[in-house]
């Protein structure tokens, strides 16, 4: 196995990352918008108050903007796979390829079928034609996110599939245990309602700008109300699919969960604390401050009282007797494919669950070749390899903070929120409506936090002990991935740059104008559409 120069994983490392965080700014908005919208419409429908229709037309005209540069900023993610990803290509493409395609053609071809309707569809259609075809906007947006995150839910979990010796690649065991697996089913639902979030701070937010400067007020506080009762909602949702996923992460991925909550030792229940705040040293493993509670982090992570959370050190240790039991399986991986014996097929499949390990270790061993390491050299090996299936504990621990606390500051903002605006009380607490207003990037802060605790949590690994990272990548020189990120990280600045000016012009405008400034939008959404068919 050819051996990736380090400099080119970091820097696709980097790249995948830079375009992966672009373009999940987008995403939470695209997912939650569509349901708003057709809250929104359904209301008008079965009252026929033309208020939500203006309502639904306008957010819908925001909605447009940030699906457009959304699209945009995608498309290329598919492709870094295939050239920046090889390896990872041809060890998990089946796996993750697949889900992919049914994306692309189930989900993504229906909402970018569906929105051109939605958008220019309002005198066209009949009421009740236009309102089915935004809740397939919904839905086709929604699927998408299921999809995605099926064939991410595989490299972190990796279930459903077996190593095949012969094409030397990940093959489907069960196609339905992949879709339906528990890992995929909650990540989709955690993630589309942190969407459902971020679309109620951006409408709040908004309105609370109208609010303030008496603008547009019945609008206004309507879609206050309704994006009040919306988040509160998402908010609890989006808390509780948390605890369902750290407690699969206890059962599936015990290195994240440690490193999550910054337990170098094991736990002794029911004692153990949760650390609220630490500041541990990934060189040293130990943490030099804490901030605890006690008594919380057993029936926090375990759902019990008995149960331990295996710690880091301990972690190491286990590691060590798969370590070497992946070196047997890749030497008679080896074997087998020289020779296509039997024996050595029949020693590869014993020890086949073990194989991820074994390639952790070919950093460390001679040559870089764990089917000759000499025997007096192989206990090295194991002991440098050891502390390599631990995960960045610093980045990871802190992500995941900083999204737990503002996902509790959400919570306690729409519930306030709800309540004054139940109580119609919304100007007379300018401090909440300039508090909503300066939340609206919030969200969007909370799901890349997010993001970056899945992805940063499942290191050393793209196929969680599987395939190690540093052997995921394509052999591209240094120079030209420094010139692609750098072209990358233009392009998407511009992306970026572009959002928030259609954005703030737009909202600026406000929903009154639907002269210049909705041939302007109708004018951008067509143009999008025609190039994107």
């Amino acid at each position: 196995m050819d051996f990736i120069n380090p400099q080119v994983v970091d820097l696709s490392r980097l790249q995948f990352a830079l375009t992966a965080l672009y373009h999940f700014m987008f995403v939470p908005l695209t997912l939650g918008l569509t349901f708003m919208l057709a809250a929104m419409e359904t209301v008008y429908v079965v009252t026929g108050r033309k208020i939500y229709r203006d309502m639904a037309q306008f957010w819908g005209k925001l909605f447009g903007i940030n699906f457009a540069i959304g699209v945009a900023t995608g498309l290329t993610m598919e492709f870094e796979f295939g050239t920046n990803w090889s390896m990872y290509s041809h060890f998990f493409g089946d796996m993750f390829g697949t889900p992919l395609a049914i994306e692309g053609l189930m989900a993504f071809f229906m909402e970018s079928t569906f929105v051109g309707l939605m958008f220019f569809g309002w005198d066209r259609l009949s009421k009740p034609g236009h309102l089915a075809i935004t809740y397939l906007v919904a839905l086709g947006s929604n699927l998408s996110a299921l999809w995605i995150l099926i064939a991410n839910a595989g490299m972190n979990v990796p279930e459903g599939a077996h190593f095949d010796a012969d094409t030397m690649r990940m093959q489907f065991d069960s196609f339905v245990h992949v879709v339906f697996s528990q890992d995929a089913q909650a990540k989709f639902v955690h993630t589309s309602v942190a969407g459902y979030v971020a679309a109620s701070m951006f409408v709040m937010g908004i309105s609370a700008f109208y609010l303030l400067r008496g603008q547009h007020r019945e609008l206004a506080a309507r879609s206050f109300r309704m994006a009040a009762l919306f988040g509160i909602i998402s908010s609890v949702a989006v808390i509780t699919l948390g605890d369902v996923l750290g407690r699969m992460d206890y059962e599936k991925q015990p290195t994240k969960i440690a490193a999550i909550e910054g337990l170098w030792h094991t736990t002794k229940p029911p004692y153990e604390p949760w650390i609220l705040a630490a500041l541990p040293d990934d060189e040293k493993q130990v943490n030099h401050f804490e901030i605890n509670i006690p008594y919380v982090l057993t029936p926090l992570i375990t759902h019990s009282f008995n149960q331990p959370v295996i710690g880091m050190y301990e972690l190491e240790e286990q590691a060590g007797p798969r370590i070497r039991s992946g070196i047997i399986a890749l030497t008679a991986l080896r074997r087998y494919g020289e020779t296509h014996d039997k024996a050595d097929l029949n020693l590869f499949n014993a020890h086949q669950d073990d194989m991820g390990f074994g390639f952790l270790a070919t950093r460390h061993a001679p040559n870089q070749d764990v089917t000759n390491i000499p025997a007096d050299q192989l206990d090295a090996v194991v002991k440098q390899t050891q502390p390599d299936i631990l995960p960045n504990v610093f980045v990871t621990f802190w992500s995941f903070r900083f999204m737990v606390f503002l996902g509790g500051y959400f919570f306690a903002i729409f519930a306030v929120a709800a309540l004054l605006s139940l109580k119609n009380r919304l100007e007379a607490n300018p401090w909440l409506l300039k508090a909503t207003m300066w939340s609206i990037p919030l969200p969007i802060l909370a799901t890349e936090f997010g993001w970056i605790t899945a992805e940063a949590g499942r290191q050393p690994w793209t196929v969680f002990n599987k395939l190690p990272t540093f052997l995921s990548a394509s052999g591209h020189s240094t120079g030209y991935m420094v010139f692609s990120l750098a072209g990358f990280a233009l392009l998407y600045s511009v992306f970026i740059a572009a959002e928030l000016y259609l954005m703030f012009r737009f909202a600026r405008l406000g929903p009154e104008e639907h002269g210049t400034h909705h041939d302007e939008t109708d004018a951008l959404l067509s143009h999008f559409h025609g190039s994107h068919a």
